[in-house]
């Protein structure tokens, strides 16, 4: 299975204007068995409430009856149910996660993979979201070297309005169809789209938006984006621009840095004209041209990306370089959640239980934020969230569990996680 989609991947990168007129043909039962195998077990069920436990039980007779009706065209996606989640900062709120069947995320693996294979040679080195062997360090690690290496002036930090929920159905099977002519295939995809979520009895169809949490969403919204705005840049824009121009992007989070201020302004004025053929809009409030000047570092202002903040520093020496750390605004966010599950979960189970599952969150802490020059920040997150720690296993009774001394002498024996590098960024 893999030598197929590898094929597919070769074609692709050494013909990018290549058109797939058959694709199928792979959904056979071992490329279904494969997907079945290929998705977790433990996660949210769909509206039907089968698990992939339960659906294994007839596995065989089961993946007979998904492929016929495939081969029929009779397979219909099941809506989505969804679920909210709370956004992080001041303003709260909730972020929409579609779930999806079981049976339909077994099919939607498969229009990933194929997708992946089509798209993945085509999609430009500044992209980063939702890819294979890529991830947000990946990016971080790209625009930083950029900063140090090249004169940039002006960084636009760019902010997409609801990005997933606006992406215009029409728009990305119009792009689709540039690649594929398999219509069954293309067909497929546009029932998932028009599948519809489920919230509290009441079904809603769209004609815009990719449900976040469906396990295609990620590779059609990186489609639809490597049109709408890498293709824009990296092909028309740099060509009129006067300067270095050069984007990084993950998922709908982008930075574009600019050699030349007039550049910068162009820009930012053009996006909000270019990105509303695609129908997608600009969130004009967190938009921002930032000045940042490595030759003028009194007047350059830092800028948050994927978490981080990247601002100018100086090294030993007293030279002038881009620096990473964690940016201030997440940190408040963190503690807050620190502290909320602390609250919530502190009478639940017994001390050193509740202390091992703190420890695992700590360490995914570490194991995101520990990239150069952050060491010290990734510390003193560890330090403050062990302090709140400290205060919410004093309330779990009306007598104190410890005094200070006595956590002193437990985090001797039962030790946090330490404040460590875990991703060069040079």
């Amino acid at each position: 299975m893999e030598t197929k989609f590898t094929i597919i991947s070769k074609l692709s990168a050494n013909n990018p204007e290549m058109v797939f007129s058959q694709l199928m043909h792979h959904f056979n039962r071992e490329n279904l068995l494969s997907w079945y195998h290929s998705l977790k077990g433990k996660v949210a069920v769909g509206i039907d409430g089968t698990t992939k436990e339960k659906y294994g039980e007839n596995l065989d007779e089961n993946l007979e009856v998904l492929l016929e009706k495939l081969k029929t065209m009779s397979y219909v996606p099941g809506p989505a149910r969804q679920t909210l989640i709370p956004k992080e900062g001041r303003g709260g709120g909730t972020r929409p996660l579609g779930i999806g069947n079981f049976e339909d995320k077994i099919v939607q693996k498969g229009v990933q993979q194929i997708l992946e294979a089509i798209y993945e040679p085509l999609f430009w080195d500044s992209s980063y979201g939702f890819r294979p062997k890529l991830g947000c360090h990946d990016a971080l690690r790209a625009l930083r070297k950029h900063l140090y290496s090249n004169s940039v002036r002006m960084v636009i930090d760019l902010d997409l309005s609801n990005y997933f929920g606006t992406i215009d159905h029409e728009l990305l099977m119009e792009e689709l169809s540039k690649k594929i002519r398999d219509k069954r295939f293309l067909r497929y995809i546009r029932r998932m789209l028009k599948a519809g979520i489920l919230s509290d009895g009441e079904l809603t169809v769209s004609d815009e938006g990719v449900p976040q949490g469906s396990v295609c969403s990620p590779i059609l919204a990186n489609i639809y984006a490597h049109y709408a705005l890498d293709e824009w840049v990296n092909r028309m824009v740099k060509d009129h621009c006067e300067g270095n121009v050069e984007i990084f992007r993950y998922a709908d989070d982008a930075v574009i840095c600019c050699e030349k201020a007039k550049d910068a302004d162009s820009i930012r004025r053009t996006l909000p004209k270019r990105l509303a053929k695609y129908k997608l809009k600009l969130n004009e409030d967190k938009t921002k041209i930032i000045k940042f000047n490595r030759f003028e570092r009194e007047n350059s202002r830092p800028f948050d990306f994927l978490g981080f903040t990247l601002y100018l520093g100086l090294t030993k020496n007293g030279i002038v370089i881009p620096k990473v750390k964690s940016s201030s605004k997440k940190l408040r966010i963190k503690l807050t959640k620190v502290n909320l599950w602390c609250k919530e979960n502190r009478s639940d189970y017994p001390l050193l239980e509740l202390w091992k599952t703190f420890c695992r969150k700590l360490q995914g802490h570490v194991q995101y934020y520990g990239v150069s020059f952050n060491y010290k920040a990734v510390q003193c997150f560890i330090f403050k969230a062990v302090r709140i720690f400290f205060k919410w296993i004093n309330r779990r009774s009306q007598k104190k569990s410890m005094n200070f001394e006595q956590f002193t002498l437990f985090l001797l024996k039962f030790p946090p996680p330490k404040s460590k590098i875990c991703h060069e960024l040079f």
